[in-house]
C-alpha cells in the first residue's frame, strides 16, 4: 500500500511540474483532476506499459532505450484520454512532458528508494527476530 501511495504522490508532483514547464499541458488548475490523473497515469503505467514495452522490444533495443521515451508519452496521452481534465497538447508537448516526468521521477527516486531500504531492513529483522524466538 505505501508503494502504491509513493506512486501516486511521485506521479502527481511530476504531472504539476509538467504542466508549469510544457505550456499546452494542462489539468484546469483543479487538485482532485491532478490526484485523478496520478492514479490513472499510475494504473496505465502497471497495466499497458510492460506490454507495450514488450511488443516494441526490438525498437527499444535498436534505439538503446530512446524509444521508452515515445511509450512514456503514449502512457501520459492514453492518461489525457482517460482523464476529462487532463490536456497534453500535441505530439511534440506530449512528447516533452513524459521527458519531464521522466526527470522529476529520477530526482525524486533517492528519496523513495531510501524509504524502500529502510523497510527491507526493518523486515528483515523482525524476521531474523523471529527466528530467534523459535530457537
Amino acid at each position: 500500500m505505501p508503494r502504491l501511495l509513493i506512486t501516486l504522490l511521485t506521479n502527481c508532483i511530476a504531472l504539476w511540474i509538467a504542466s508549469v514547464v510544457i505550456g499546452p499541458i494542462g489539468y484546469g488548475h483543479k487538485f482532485g483532476t491532478l490526484v485523478l490523473a496520478g492514479l490513472v497515469l499510475g494504473l496505465v503505467n502497471f497495466a499497458l506499459r510492460p506490454l507495450v514495452i514488450l511488443l516494441t522490444l526490438p525498437a527499444v533495443i535498436l534505439s538503446l532505450g530512446l524509444s521508452l521515451l515515445l511509450v512514456n508519452a503514449l502512457m501520459l496521452w492514453l492518461t489525457s484520454k482517460f482523464v476529462t481534465g487532463l490536456h497534453v497538447g500535441g505530439f511534440w508537448s506530449t512528447v516533452g512532458g513524459a521527458l519531464v516526468m521522466w526527470v522529476v521521477n529520477m530526482a525524486l527516486r533517492p528519496w523513495v528508494g531510501l524509504s524502500q531500504i529502510e523497510a527491507r531492513r526493518r523486515s528483515s529483522r523482525r524476521k531474523e527476530l523471529r527466528r530467534q524466538e523459535r530457537w
